[in-house]
This record gives structure tokens, sequence and C-alpha cells, in this order.
């Protein structure tokens, strides 16, 4: 519990939060993109 009081409450832990959650989200989208431009070409 006090990982998470330290997580949510301290600026440096709401900092690392947004950016863990930033990495998710480029790391998210760039998984549906490159998964979308190889269906769009399927002879490579």
């Amino acid at each position: 519990m006090e990982l998470l009081n330290e997580l949510f409450k301290s600026p440096i832990g709401i900092l690392s939060f947004i950016t863990i959650m930033f990495v998710m989200v480029i790391a998210t989208f760039l998984f549906f993109w490159v998964k979308k431009q190889t269906d769009k070409n399927p002879e490579n």
C-alpha cells in the first residue's frame, strides 16, 4: 500500500505513472499500426 501512496501522491510518482502510461500507449499504437501495414501488403 505504501508503494501506491508514493506512486499517486508524490510528484515523482505521478511523473513516473504518466511516463509508464505514455510508453504503453505508444507501444499499443505501434503494434496496431504495424499490423495494419503488414495486412495492407500481403504479397511482401
